[in-house]
């Protein structure tokens, strides 16, 4: 039965758990009607893709066409954004269609882990070559700036992180890459000493610390604290989180749906949480060890990068200690644009376990104890 549809049900029920933990922390707030209907349409419809997806040979996207037809396709979306793109909360980040809006940042997430996958994958033998991280980037960095400058800080580091995350698994020279990475501090001290004014170094500083300014910028990120300690070891119980329900922690279903969560489940309801995460990491992360070839192993790497790095950057800033800067957590955030991205994701990496070559678990084996 497990076998059913080639799908990793593990995977599967764990993301639909997760999924299911923010639609009950929704359902328990009077005013929150509406996004746990609007929740459940786009869970449905993402459960389709992930599905349809999953039927797919998925190898024609390590053709060198297919994969700059898709960026440069991703670029103009990103161009158009500046263009006719619609400004919400001061981004100019989604495509507004009247009752559908659409945030093209999340998809090319996907679009980031197969240009990278297919960049590093073909270049494996001589892949300890610096200059595979300056051409990489370069490829990255025009994807990054287009978003930064929406401005869309989340996403733009999520972005990064997934370049930072495929560069050490691809097997680059990590003495390479942290000669680059000393030159961005210095780079950064002489911005910092030199050009900055007193102004841009505050924002700079509540933006990276926002609990220094509670009343103002730090405000949510202080609320968001208060919520999570709040729980305990038990939580409130459902309904019950005074935070969320009265109003002092805002987006409570988007960006802070985790501190709305953790104080109703509590410490015991956070472990739950975590423990589904992990399982869901593990399945993807096996499921891409066994992948047909080094572009499949890198995509869900990829995928697992992507997923984990939304997960610690939103938890970091539901507890004060990273900057606010609006992602959302995965699979249990309020929004169809993100949902539908990472149910995608495995759907995809689904479609790639099909034609996984049964020989290659006992090459991966061997390669890995270096026999």
């Amino acid at each position: 039965m497990l076998k059913l549809f080639n799908i990793d049900w593990i995977l599967f029920f764990s993301a639909i758990f997760i999924s299911c933990a923010g639609l009950v922390t929704m359902g328990s707030f009077g005013e929150s009607s509406l996004y746990f209907t609007k929740q459940i349409v786009w869970i449905v419809v993402s459960v389709i893709a992930f599905f349809t997806l999953s039927f797919f040979d998925y190898r024609f996207l390590k053709k060198t066409g297919v994969v700059v037809a898709i960026f440069v396709v991703s670029v103009f979306l990103l161009v158009a954004l500046f263009i006719v793109g619609h400004v919400s909360k001061g981004a100019q980040s989604w495509f507004d269609f009247g009752s559908v809006s659409f945030q093209p940042a999340d998809f090319i997430k996907l679009v980031i882990i197969i240009l990278l996958a297919k960049y590093f994958s073909k270049r494996h033998i001589e892949i300890a070559n610096v200059r595979h991280i300056f051409l990489s980037g370069a490829y990255v960095f025009i994807i990054f700036a287009l978003v930064f400058f929406q401005p869309d800080f989340g996403s733009a580091l999520i972005i990064f992180l997934i370049w930072l995350g495929m560069i050490l698994v691809s097997g680059i020279s990590k003495k390479h890459l942290l000669a680059v990475f000393v030159i961005g501090v210095i780079a950064f001290m002489a911005l910092w000493g030199y050009l900055l004014q007193d102004y841009q170094k505050k924002r700079v500083i509540n933006f990276i610390h926002p609990l220094a300014d509670i009343r103002g910028a730090g405000y949510s990120a202080y609320q968001s604290t208060i919520a999570v300690g709040s729980g305990q070891i038990t939580g409130k119980g459902i309904g019950y989180g005074t935070q969320s329900k009265l109003s002092f922690l805002p987006e409570y279903e988007t960006d802070f749906i985790f501190a709305a969560y953790a104080e109703e489940w509590g410490f015991m309801g956070v472990i739950l949480l975590f423990v589904l995460f992990g399982i869901l990491l593990w399945r993807i992360i096996r499921t891409a060890y066994y992948g047909a070839s080094n572009f499949e192993i890198l995509f869900g790497c990829g995928i697992a990068i992507m997923i984990a790095s939304h997960f610690l950057v939103n938890v970091g800033m539901n507890i004060g200690i990273m900057p606010v800067t609006g992602i959302t957590f995965p699979f249990m955030s309020y929004g169809g644009t993100n949902l539908l991205t990472c149910f995608a994701g495995l759907g995809i990496l689904m479609g790639m376990r099909r034609y996984a070559r049964p020989a290659h678990k006992e090459m991966m084996k061997n390669e890995f104890l270096g026999i």
